[in-house]
C-alpha cells in the first residue's frame, strides 16, 4: 500500500506542477496609427463645396483650394454669356430695322444715294431670318451659360469629395500611340495600366 500512497503522492504533485506553470506573456498587439487623412475626413466638405460655387462661380474652387481652375471657370461661364450678349443686340439691330421697314421709315440698312434713290440691302424675309437666327444662337448661348455654371458646382462637390481620398499611381489611364513599321500608318487609342 505504501506503493501506491507514492505514486499518488507522485502523480498529484506532477499534475499541479504542469497546471501551475507560468503562462507566457501574450502578445501585446499595437495598432498602427490611424493615417492623418482618414481622420481629418470632413463628411460636409462636398456639400459646402457645392454651396460656395452656387452662391458665387469659383467659389467652390477656391475652398478646394483648386486656384487655378477659377480663371477657366469665368472664363468660360464670361465666354457664354458675352456671345449670348453679342447675338442679342445683333437680334435688336435686325428687329428694329424689320420694325423701321414694316412702318415705311429708312433703316439701317437701306442706302440713300444724292438723287433720293433707296436701295435695300437685304429684303424683309431675310431681315426675319437673321432675326431668328441670331434668337436662336443667344438662347443657345444662354444654356450652354447655364450648364457651364451647374459644371463647375458639380466639379467642385466631386472634387471636394475625392480630393479626402489617398489616391495611388498603381492604377493608370492614358493616350497610347503606334507607328507600324510596315506600312507607317499610326494607331491611336487609350491604355489602361495596372501596377502589381
Amino acid at each position: 500500500m505504501p506503493n501506491k500512497l507514492i505514486i499518488l503522492a507522485a502523480l498529484l504533485i506532477f499534475s499541479f506542477s504542469f497546471s501551475q506553470e507560468t503562462p507566457e506573456e501574450e502578445p501585446q498587439i499595437e495598432a498602427e496609427e490611424i493615417d492623418a487623412a482618414f481622420q481629418e475626413y470632413d463628411a460636409l466638405k462636398p456639400a459646402k463645396a457645392a454651396f460656395y460655387a452656387a452662391v458665387l462661380p469659383g467659389l467652390g474652387q477656391a475652398y478646394n483650394k483648386d486656384y487655378w481652375k477659377i480663371p477657366i471657370v469665368y472664363g468660360a461661364l464670361g465666354t457664354g454669356v458675352g456671345i449670348a450678349v453679342y447675338n442679342h443686340d445683333l437680334f435688336k439691330q435686325y428687329r428694329s430695322a424689320y420694325k423701321d421697314r414694316i412702318a415705311g421709315r429708312i433703316d439701317e440698312f437701306t442706302i440713300v444715294d444724292e438723287d433720293g434713290n433707296t436701295t435695300e440691302l437685304f429684303t424683309e424675309d431675310q431681315l426675319l431670318r437673321a432675326q431668328d437666327f441670331y434668337r436662336r444662337n443667344k438662347e443657345l448661348a444662354i444654356l450652354i451659360s447655364a450648364g457651364l455654371y451647374v459644371l463647375q458646382i458639380l466639379e467642385a462637390n466631386v472634387d471636394a469629395h475625392l480630393s479626402q481620398y489617398e489616391v495611388e499611381d498603381r492604377l493608370s489611364f492614358a493616350p497610347f500611340m503606334e507607328r507600324n513599321e510596315f506600312d507607317f500608318s499610326n494607331t491611336f487609342g487609350m491604355r489602361i495600366t495596372y501596377t502589381f
